[in-house]
């Protein structure tokens, strides 16, 4: 049974953030969640699986968020408490529905878990989502710990069901990914049917609708006020004329810089955790019995900002500072020395704290980079390697728009397979972009999760508008880089998850493709050939390249080749494999007696790609040393 159904009410257990979430729905009585995985946000997904299938529970992945979200509301509709998790730039997918559903509103409660991503560590960008509950017109709480994440989690069902809206939950990756100690509720019982009522005059958002649902919005939004007003959420703590206002993990930041900095005497703090609407009542009482403010809040200065407007309209003066070359960055997270040296400084108080000493300077020189890399054994590295081939041998040189996934580390060198990328789906209409306004060979990659995700319209487009450019589409049936979560095209799924498979084959000739060619791309010769064909082609053609992922293989059924092969001293030191191929089990010797090159047999995987195209790599037969 999984840890998260522990029927101990009052019982502490460690969580993960995102744990803490599920844990929380699940005591409010959560009854269904839909997602699509993305870091830092999959585990929800991961343990509301596991869950669903020792539950009554109803748990999907779905194709991409906007679906996610579309589900969970008409679940919501229906009389059940919902949730929809994703991380940020995936609610840019669903806005369209977000927009819009805040003027339908909800029934049951329904949760939306957004998961920011502070200094970029597995997104392609960093943008605030705390400004999408403010451009929708919802509540929002952000959790500043694991427990806080419970808490809030099951707060937002009875928040979402008082005010007949959906709530955001935002997080970031510092509480997503923190393990702590979380004071276990009663789980709730299952719901049983739902029952969706026809309310055509409040639900169908046509023109004469939507105009009383913007009323009925903006009555609910007053509500929302005078519930953050009362809310335990929002606390001020210390004494003083000095002030912070923070939310977040930056809280946690701020008591420590507060403690070590020995200001405790001397400092109020307003820690904020329903950040939308905020409590201007409260914050107005705060602020007037201060001399200076600082903000601490990372990436926007969105608190910042709506702190100087509330001081404006009340006539007050007091200096209130966030974001400045001075003080706090608009990039990245932060960390709790950054923020005791920037209170220190703000304040005009000495910070006597010692730094831990830099391990680079223990070590006597830098620590080595460790720049992200495609596995051993992945069936992306042997197609492009097949397509840097194919294109040398014809002569051509290639642009590549890619797109977000394991294969998106073809940017770097040997590889160096990645050359434009903006979001999920944007490989197939940048390369029909990029192939109308030039005259060069584009190929185009996109794996299979991203492809139903959000490929199938830009493929579409481009049969209709007749471009010219060749989409590879990396097949390793599943959806690798989140976790190896499943995905309408994997046929290969977790015990017990019922899907149905659908063929990508199938759905790539649905859609108007003629020039279509499947290739295992660990068959280098027949890839070769086959992707030579499909360059020199002309129009909207698709190779697709099958194989599955070692790990998800490994994972599942716990296979693992057996086959190793080394380097024989037939080797030139022609260093091809470094050049074009780069196998993180490849490496230079350092020993002239062992030859010139090593293959690694601990990391090797023993895929067999490497003998195809090179005389010098030979099998280790069994037995032998």
């Amino acid at each position: 049974m999984s840890e998260l159904l522990t029927d101990r009410p009052g019982e502490r257990r460690l969580f993960l953030g995102n744990e803490a979430i599920v844990r929380g729905a699940l005591e409010a009585g959560v009854a269904l969640v839909a997602t699509y995985p993305g870091t830092p946000a999959s585990e929800i997904g991961d343990r509301c699986y596991e869950i669903s299938r020792q539950t009554d529970l109803y748990f999907e992945y779905s194709v991409n968020e906007k679906v996610a979200l579309e589900v969970a509301a008409g679940a919501a509709a229906s009389g059940w408490r919902s949730l929809c998790s994703m991380k940020h730039v995936g609610l840019n997918v669903a806005a369209d529905t977000l927009m819009t559903l805040a003027y339908v509103g909800v029934k049951a409660g329904l949760v939306i878990v957004s998961a920011d991503d502070p200094s970029l560590f597995s997104s392609q960008n960093e943008q605030d989502n705390r400004y999408y509950a403010k451009m929708a017109g919802i509540p929002m709480l952000e959790p500043s710990s694991p427990q806080e994440a419970k808490e809030m989690a099951k707060a937002a069902f009875k928040l979402s069901e008082d005010l007949q809206l959906p709530v955001l939950l935002r997080t970031t990756t510092r509480i997503n990914h923190t393990r702590g100690a979380v004071t276990l509720g009663e789980l709730a019982p299952y719901p049983g049917p739902g029952f969706f009522p026809k309310e055509p005059f409040q639900k169908v958002m046509v023109p004469m609708v939507a105009r009383q649902g913007h009323v009925r919005l903006l009555e609910a939004q007053a509500r929302a006020a005078d519930q953050a007003e009362i809310s335990g959420f929002n606390r001020i703590s210390g004494q003083g004329t000095w002030g912070i206002v923070t939310s977040g993990v930056s809280s946690s930041y701020v008591e420590d810089a507060v403690a070590e900095l020995g200001l405790q005497d001397r400092m109020r703090l307003l820690k904020l955790g329903f950040t939308h609407p905020l409590p201007v009542n409260l914050i107005t009482k705060f602020l007037a019995s201060l001399e200076r403010l600082l903000v601490v809040e990372e990436l926007e200065p969105y608190l910042e900002e709506s702190l100087r407007a509330i001081a404006q309209a009340q006539g007050l003066t007091l200096p209130i500072q966030g974001k400045s070359p001075a003080l706090f960055s608009r990039l990245y997270e932060y960390h709790p020395a950054l923020v005791r040296r920037v209170t220190a400084r703000y304040f005009g108080v000495p910070d006597k704290v010692t730094e831990p000493p830099d391990p680079a300077a223990v070590l006597g020189q830098p620590l080595p980079d460790r720049p992200p890399n495609l596995c051993p054994g992945c069936p992306h590295r042997a197609m492009y390697y097949s397509v840097k081939i194919a294109l040398k041998d014809l002569g051509l040189e290639g642009v590549f728009p890619t797109d977000i996934g394991c294969y998106t580390l073809g940017l770097l060198p040997p590889l160096s397979m990645a050359d434009f990328l903006i979001c999920m789906g944007s490989s197939i209409n940048t390369a029909a972009g990029i192939s109308r306004a030039t005259e060069q060979k584009v190929v185009a990659f996109i794996g299979d999760s991203t492809f139903f995700h959000a490929g199938l319209p830009g493929l579409v487009n481009a049969v209709h508008q007749n471009h010219d450019f060749l989409l590879v589409i990396l097949d390793n049936g599943t959806t690798a880089m989140t976790g190896h979560q499943p995905h309408p095209g994997v046929s290969l799924t977790p015990p017990g998850y019922p899907c149905e498979h659908v063929p990508l084959k199938r759905v790539v000739k649905a859609l108007g493709v003629e020039k279509l060619w499947v290739v295992n791309p660990f068959k280098y010769q027949e890839t070769l050939a086959a992707t030579k064909e499909a360059v020199s082609a002309t129009g909207v053609r698709v190779l697709i390249s099958e194989a599955p992922c070692h790990l998800h293989v490994h994972r599942l059924q716990g296979k693992k080749s057996k086959a190793r092969f080394r380097v024989t001293d037939q080797c030139q030191d022609c260093r091809h494999c470094l050049d074009y191929f780069g196998c993180p089990a490849m490496q230079l010797s350092d020993k002239p007696e062992e030859g010139r090159m090593l293959i690694d047999t601990d990391v090797c995987t023993g895929c067999a790609f490497c003998v195809q195209w090179c005389e010098a790599i030979r099998p280790v037969k069994p037995g032998s040393k």
